[in-house]
């Protein structure tokens, strides 16, 4: 390959990680816009870099080029999720419990598809659990117990990410649980009956 054509390859390269980058801390961004921070826990979340590889309680893989956790947990944080949430592909561990986190939980969290920890217990989350957190059968830790949540869990839905993960130690009554159970974890059963949402 000639000069010419190395540069212009590198250059497409740098171009597509950047844009590639940029949308997850567009996601991140759109977020914190909507989000009260008292304690300025996200004043290091900036629209003006890169990516969101030095912002604080983000952890960033450099292979993947992408943000794999989230780790806000007893951040004082309010307000609500946003769909933008779902355009975080590479994101393994979101880790929320513990605030103020307000609203429906966005059905785009279904995208997270590589997701293996979804924890948003202890917030004041509401309405429907979205049957397309079903689509999540990496988890291995799903918690929203002490939310504000109604309607039916879909349990048939959320049974797939049961049933695809064979670690998942479950409530051995499911059944008679029905729709009231809310979270489980591997290796330890955080079923709540009980609750009705």
């Amino acid at each position: 390959m000639d000069r010419l054509g190395m540069v212009c390859f590198i250059l497409i390269i740098f171009t597509f990680t950047i844009v590639y980058a940029d949308y997850q801390g567009d996601a991140l961004y759109a977020w914190k816009q909507g989000l009260d921070d008292p304690n300025g826990v996200l004043s290091s979340w900036d629209n003006t870099l890169i990516n969101p590889s030095t912002w604080f309680y983000i952890t960033w893989n450099y292979t993947t080029k992408g943000v794999e956790r989230i780790d806000l947990i007893k951040a004082n944080l309010s307000g609500p999720l946003v769909p933008q949430l779902g355009n975080l592909d590479k994101l393994k561990y979101l880790e929320l419990y513990g605030n103020k986190i307000n609203g429906s939980i966005p059905k785009e969290l279904g995208n997270l598809t590589i997701l293996e920890s979804l924890d948003m217990y202890n917030n004041i989350l509401t309405g429907p659990i979205p049957g397309e957190l079903g689509k999540l059968t990496n988890l291995r830790s799903f918690l929203l117990s002490d939310n504000n949540l109604s309607g039916r869990i879909p349990v048939h839905e959320l049974a797939k990410i049961i049933t695809s993960n064979p670690k998942v130690v479950i409530c051995p009554v499911l059944s008679k649980i029905g729709d009231r159970c809310v979270g489980f974890r591997q290796n330890h059963s955080v079923f709540r009956p009980g609750t009705t949402l």
